[in-house]
């Protein structure tokens, strides 16, 4: 009886032969480029106790609400949850091993996160994100150099239509007022308020100016603006950096309705965005987020990060020219044989070890059958071994692209002839 055929669940994507190539050069780039700039590399478990994400990323967000996905462990009765984001598993971290104590910390994650959201292009349940956290550094200039960064690695890839959107949303202190001032702004509006909105009235108002809805554009252009009524300190901070990106020619444009999901945030939030991916236009956020070590149970320590979205990256770059063309993966050298198996092993290991990728011919065949899956793979060279060359521990040699004659020669030779020609 034939099993039941399986497929991935929906949202969470499987990487083939081909792709798996260029998510590798987009790994080995972000981790050169990170090298740059000193940041060190964490990990943490994909796994997390729920209320970490709970008091982090705050109640009334779509994450916590209905994009999680938690469970409770079965054995111990823990509620646990796939992680959503990294910077409150980041911040864990550096409280739970006391990364603060040995200074400020420049850090960096790479990997999957989960999100029960409605799967489309760039958006999906299972995606990876690159994620940079600085903390314990309380200056603009820190802002300034995660900022700079990022241009920096649009720069290295060859992205072009990519903006900087750029917003400060104040201390907790001027959020809670602006709060109370949306609030009433939009009681007065309800009727125009779609079903989101409506429920993010009471909860969490600053939310609203997010909303995608063009009903309700007109009416989000008209709200309260929150750099209107922004404290002192934040306002200082905001200048100094805008004059910090200014004078290191870094373009943006000041977004007084960019606020970020997530409540762990303040002061300084920024997005980077682009035309050439319809709805997903974020491939990078941040921002600041002073109060967050101390509200997960840490000694008080301002910090500031952002994160980029991996596949929304690969989705640009797939754009550029002759993209994919890059990433075909062939062997240098296809080893054949006919009944000499353990002399075509000790032959390939051999040619491996001086550095050439090897393909070894597995699954028995003639030699004219061998040539054809020979030249299917790509390979420049073949090694033909037959009893004859067995006997006298020898090798043929033959080139597969362009002329030249077959050559009988000791491997050695075999080895020093392919590297002659490259």
């Amino acid at each position: 009886m034939k099993g039941e055929q399986f497929q991935a669940v929906r949202g969470m994507n499987d990487v083939i032969p081909g792709v798996s190539e260029q998510w590798a050069f987009l790994e080995e780039e972000i981790r050169q480029w990170l090298r740059a700039y000193a940041y060190r590399e964490v990990r943490f478990p994909v796994v997390e106790p729920t209320a970490l994400f709970v008091r982090s990323i705050g109640t009334a967000t779509d994450i916590v609400e209905k994009e999680m996905y938690s469970f409770v462990d079965s054995l111990n009765g823990e509620a646990l949850t796939l992680r959503p984001e990294g910077t409150a598993s980041c911040a864990r971290l550096v409280i739970q091993h006391h990364l603060l104590y040995d200074g400020p910390q420049r850090l960096w994650y790479m990997g999957p996160m989960f999100r029960h959201e409605r799967p489309q292009k760039g958006r999906y349940r299972q995606f990876h994100q690159c994620g940079v956290e600085a903390m314990g550094f309380a200056g603009p200039e820190v802002d300034a150099e995660l900022i700079l960064m990022t241009a920096r690695l649009w720069q290295r890839l060859g992205l072009k239509e990519v903006s900087l959107h750029l917003n400060t949303i104040g201390s907790s202190a001027t959020r809670a007022r602006y709060r109370t001032r949306l609030q009433t702004y939009f009681s007065a509006h309800t009727d125009r308020l779609d079903e989101d909105s409506r429920r993010r009235l009471g909860t969490n108002p600053l939310r609203i100016l997010d909303s995608k809805n063009p009903a309700m554009t007109d009416l989000i252009e008209n709200a309260p603006r929150l750099m209107d009524d922004l404290d002192e300190e934040s306002r200082i901070h905001f200048e100094k950096l805008q004059r910090l990106l200014q004078q290191n020619g870094v373009e943006y444009q000041i977004d007084t309705r960019l606020v970020r999901g997530l409540d762990y945030y303040n002061a300084t939030v920024f997005e980077w965005m682009t035309p050439l991916l319809g709805a997903q236009s974020t491939i990078c956020g941040g921002g600041r987020y002073d109060g967050l070590l101390e509200q997960l149970g840490g000694k008080p320590a301002p910090a500031c990060g952002f994160a980029l979205g991996m596949e929304r990256l690969l989705a640009l770059l797939e754009q550029q020219p002759h993209w994919a063309q890059r990433f075909g993966v062939h062997p240098e050298v296809y080893v054949m044989h006919q009944h000499q198996e353990a002399w075509a092993l000790c032959v390939a290991e051999t040619l491996r070890s001086s550095g050439l990728a090897v393909h070894f011919h597995a699954g028995g065949g003639t030699f004219k059958s061998q040539i054809k899956r020979a030249d299917a793979s790509g390979a420049g060279w073949a090694i033909i071994l037959g009893e004859e060359e067995a006997a006298h521990q020898k090798v043929s040699l033959k080139p597969l692209r362009g002329q030249g004659d077959q050559l009988t020669l000791d491997v050695m030779e075999a080895i020093q002839q392919i590297k002659s020609s490259e």
